[in-house]
């Protein structure tokens, strides 16, 4: 258990929540995809006095005195990860993917302008123009899906759609989508209607950083992400890009859309960033891969399909259309056996939003656990027990407990 005796001593009932968030992610097995486990050394940065500091504005220009040491853990962060890229341009300040990407959106179009971007109900994100957004109330989206036969991105139908809507952006990137993007492909068709392409490689960084997907480096104009999915760091954003664009886009971060970063939080990205740049994140990257085939070859087996059927990268989504179990029972029954996905809509989805056909179901955290095909083939087992028959929950709970057990979420590694 993680060392929390001031809030014992100042506010029980916070570290009462916090014993009892542990125990959760202790003895269960959490298998959201856009989910990880940071290192103690990323959480002692995030829980530094870092936290302290204000620092609007960006290194050796503040708007606050006292910045000096602000400066070193930003730019640390931002060379480490140009390096993790190999990219001329990086902000460390988002504080979230989403509004990483207002800023992107910001720093080259104007209100109303067209986007081109995967639809959420096809495996998009919200910020790609989802009417419930900012996206899609400030910029006119149309959107492509998935090809009904293959359940994969069908390029010619983004082509045919970029010369019809002629969109001053496409967007690449998704929240749910098991196959490799081809971020050549998607190039091409911008510059051929003329519209800038971003990418959006929240989900996938981590894999991109480690050479186990493609990179959109050298394609897209902008690229975004997350820092805590498969990148292992702290909870926030970046952006990437040329050092041509880079002025524009610090602008509509600070003062454009935010004020005062995030510092503890930069500190953070940047002990992230170095453990990436470590030989032990690309094999860690590499098992991630080899155990969401695993994952997805046990649930075909076991005869549940996949969108897609099978996965490239780091999750399955499992396509319950047709059955009598939504997304929302599966959720909840998994739930009582410890084993922790989230509900998802499919493609061509039927139910709402708050029910589903389907489930997301990743491996980064339990990867970083130490988890290999062994114990993998195991919990998809589990999976499909409780599935198959609500009557398995109780079994299979004591023997995720009895799994993670062998399988601390921290072991005595400061990385």
């Amino acid at each position: 258990m993680e060392n929390i005796q001031f809030i014992k001593a100042c506010d029980p009932e916070i570290a009462s929540v916090i014993e009892r968030e542990y125990s959760r992610q202790e003895y269960g097995l959490n298998l959201i995809a856009s989910e990880n486990t940071v290192s103690r050394a990323v959480m002692e940065a995030q829980g530094s006095i870092m936290t302290n500091k204000y620092a609007e504005g960006y290194p050796s220009k503040r708007y606050y005195g006292g910045c000096q040491y602000m400066d070193e853990a930003e730019n640390l962060a931002i060379e480490r990860v140009k390096k993790l890229f190999g990219v001329e341009y990086a902000n460390v300040q988002p504080h979230s993917g989403s509004q990483a990407n207002m800023a992107a959106y910001f720093s080259v179009l104007s209100p109303g302008d067209g986007i081109l971007a995967m639809d959420l109900s096809h495996g998009g994100h919200l910020t790609h123009g989802a009417g419930v957004s900012f996206s899609g109330r400030l910029f006119n989206f149309s959107h492509y899906g998935l090809n009904p036969e293959t359940e994969t991105i069908d390029l010619n139908q983004v082509e045919d759609l970029a010369r019809a809507n002629k969109p001053k952006m496409i967007v690449a990137g998704a929240s749910a989508y098991p196959r490799t993007l081809d971020f050549k492909g998607f190039s091409e068709i911008a510059k051929a209607c003329g519209a800038l392409f971003l990418v959006d490689m929240a989900h996938i960084a981590g894999l991109v950083a480690a050479g186990v997907h493609p990179t959109p480096v050298g394609y897209a104009d902008i690229i975004t992400s997350t820092t805590h999915k498969t990148l292992r760091g702290p909870r926030g954003g970046l952006i990437l890009s040329s050092a041509e664009r880079g002025k524009k886009i610090n602008s509509q971060i600070f003062p454009g859309i935010q004020g005062g970063p995030l510092m503890h939080v930069v500190t953070a990205k940047a002990v992230a960033f170095k453990e990436a740049l470590l030989p032990a994140f690309t094999e860690y990257q590499k098992q991630v891969v080899k155990n969401a085939a695993v994952l997805a070859k046990v649930l075909m087996e076991r005869g549940y399909k996949l969108v897609s059927n099978g996965t490239d990268n780091h999750m399955v989504l499992v396509d319950f259309s047709g059955l009598d179990i939504t997304g929302k029972d599966a959720e909840e029954r998994l739930g009582q056996a410890n084993i922790t996905v989230n509900k998802n809509t499919v493609p061509n989805e039927k139910r709402s939003p708050f029910v589903t056909s389907g489930v997301r179901i990743g491996v980064p955290l339990i990867t970083s656990r130490g988890m290999k095909e062994d114990a993998v083939g195991d919990i998809a087992g589990f999976i499909c027990d409780v599935l198959d028959d609500e009557a398995n929950v109780p079994k299979v709970a004591t023997k995720v407990k009895e799994l993670c057990t062998h399988y601390p979420l921290y072991g005595d590694t400061a990385c």
